[in-house]
């Protein structure tokens, strides 16, 4: 999906189907945070509307919400002045082409992998927007035969992707799939997973 898709998206996306599976998402990783995170800087790169993040700001020092869509980010916007929320940002990112100077000791990356094509050097990136010690949170479906879509991964194989994360510099903690539905992943039954890695 290019860009062009999630701007023309932006001000629909909330749809109650999303907002219930992030819901599901947000409950996974939450329970899966550091005991202590109130002095972390939390970043959730493609946090798109900010749908799974923002009911998280309160728990850091400070959360940016980045995002390669201005569209997405404006609608993220009017959420945190609505909520009046304090110490949360918007920037428009693209790690494919620019690394931002925000570094991040939490940093989340929700349903995001599948859409960019170069997963090894995605995750590279990632690596280095991440504070010494910080982790990596990545939920994202497992590999799917029956999904086919030119500009997506059908999902990800546990053993490739704890490869690709050590090559990236990462240590592997945790990889298991934690949701399991119907009509998840392009209109096919699906299962997500959660993988933790650190710096």
């Amino acid at each position: 999906m290019s860009e062009n898709v999630f701007n023309q998206m932006a001000n629909h996306y909330d749809t109650p189907d999303r907002l219930a599976l992030a819901e599901i998402i947000r409950a996974e990783i939450r329970q899966n945070f550091p005991k202590e995170t109130s002095q972390k800087v939390f970043i959730d790169y493609g946090g798109g509307t900010g749908l799974v993040s923002l009911p998280l700001a309160n728990l850091f020092k400070e959360t940016w919400i980045m995002d390669a869509s201005e569209a997405m980010l404006t609608v993220t916007n009017q959420k945190i002045n609505h909520s009046h929320l304090r110490d949360v940002h918007t920037q428009l990112a693209d790690l494919t082409n620019d690394l931002p100077n925000q570094k991040a000791d939490l940093l989340l990356v929700s349903l995001v992998l599948l859409h960019i094509p170069d997963t090894k050097l995605i995750l590279k990136k990632l690596a280095d927007l991440l504070n010494p010690g910080g982790q990596l949170f990545i939920v994202d479906f497992n590999k799917n035969e029956a999904v086919n879509h030119p500009k997506v991964h059908n999902g990800f194989k546990h053993e490739e992707l704890k490869q690709s994360l050590a090559e990236a510099g990462l240590t592997p903690i945790k990889l298991e799939t934690f949701h399991e539905g119907k009509n998840l992943f392009m209109k096919q039954s699906a299962s997500l997973f959660l993988a933790i890695s650190q710096k």
